[in-house]
């Protein structure tokens, strides 16, 4: 095991990267502590609960909303919890942004870690503080950032992981590396999914780079008034199309990524929108998709990155260094269109 930390709003998150479930015995007091995972990773790993008391969640996107939350309330009152109870969220990105938003609102606010099983929540959806639930199609509307007093990493949970998931996660592996990491994202061209499912020390490397792309820049800019932005590098139009359309997270980003490939040619040099769909392909993920631009734009007008009659959209500037450019909602549209029209 080794530890990781970085000090976010003046709080200090500690990141225990290759080790087990069982150290989290030595981080919380299990009598004056809550888990909440869902029934998938219950399901799989139901004795490694014994003991733990816990509360069990419907799996999927959808139940990423308030009536979960008012659940999760309802049981957290039966099981006697107050302002020193301690919530641990296991599971992936619906089960940590939802422990995560309980834990801020309940009795005003509990403390908090988490415990990723998927390789998207991971080096993604577990890490920089932002959590929330879903409000109809629109992704995240409500929610906080606050931060997790740690993150527990036991690859082998890994294990029990369908293959889709682990597609799905390589979505944000391949964003960080867009985005920030020109040498990763060769890593990864060269590389196949099948090389990190069986190479752990690869494994182990690869979360650990992500972990530190994703991690430094909310360091830097947790509120997100600067670089952190970039980290939305597809998830403009992917949010808009991924419960839009029912798709999975990483399916819809990688959708997404295309289109922010796309639209970068048209105001910055970048030209190797061809590398993102080749590299995306490779780890089984979807570059094209059918989509009404109407309902779509209907969507992205709820965006959170938009300002006004603008949207903040994340563009490459070349592989390994994204952008922000304003964009005029008017023009998005007309380049909504086209993309569509393009494929």
């Amino acid at each position: 095991m080794n530890k990781l930390q970085y000090k976010f709003s003046g709080k200090t998150s500690t990141y225990y990267l290759d080790a087990s479930f069982s150290y989290l015995e030595k981080l919380v007091d299990k009598d004056n502590t809550v888990i909440i995972t869902d029934e998938h990773i219950f399901g799989k790993h139901q004795r490694m609960f014994g003991g733990w008391n816990t509360i069990v969640i419907n799996a999927g996107e959808q139940y990423k909303v308030q009536a979960t939350v008012d659940s999760i309330i309802d049981q957290l009152i039966g099981f006697g919890a107050d302002r020193k109870t301690f919530l641990v969220g296991v599971g992936g990105g619906v089960v940590t942004d939802i422990t995560g938003y309980v834990a801020a609102i309940y009795m005003r606010g509990l403390s908090f870690g988490f415990v990723p099983t998927s390789i998207l929540a991971m080096v993604d959806a577990s890490i920089g503080g932002k959590n929330g639930i879903d409000v109809g199609v629109y992704k995240n509307l409500a929610g906080t950032i606050r931060q997790p007093q740690f993150l527990l990493y036991d690859y082998s949970l890994l294990k029990s992981l369908p293959k889709e998931e682990w597609v799905n996660g390589f979505a944000e592996i391949i964003k960080h590396a867009a985005i920030k990491d020109a040498a990763l994202f060769r890593e990864l061209e060269a590389g196949k999914l099948t090389t990190y499912q069986k190479d752990s020390k690869a494994l182990a490397r690869l979360i650990r780079k992500n972990v530190v792309i994703k991690s430094s820049v909310v360091e830097k800019d947790e509120f997100e008034h600067g670089d952190r932005r970039l980290l939305n590098f597809g998830h403009t139009l992917g949010h808009a199309i991924e419960n839009l359309y029912e798709l999975s997270h990483g399916q819809a980003i990688s959708i997404g990524m295309v289109a922010a490939a796309m639209i970068s040619e048209e105001f910055t040099p970048f030209r190797e929108t061809g590398r993102i769909i080749k590299t995306l392909k490779k780890y089984g993920l979807p570059t094209l998709a059918e989509y009404d631009p109407k309902a779509v734009m209907n969507v992205l007008r709820m965006d959170k990155k938009k300002e006004k009659d603008s949207m903040n959209y994340v563009l490459l500037n070349k592989i390994g260094q994204a952008v922000v450019k304003v964009i005029p909602i008017v023009e998005l549209d007309k380049l909504v269109q086209s993309i569509i029209t393009a494929r």
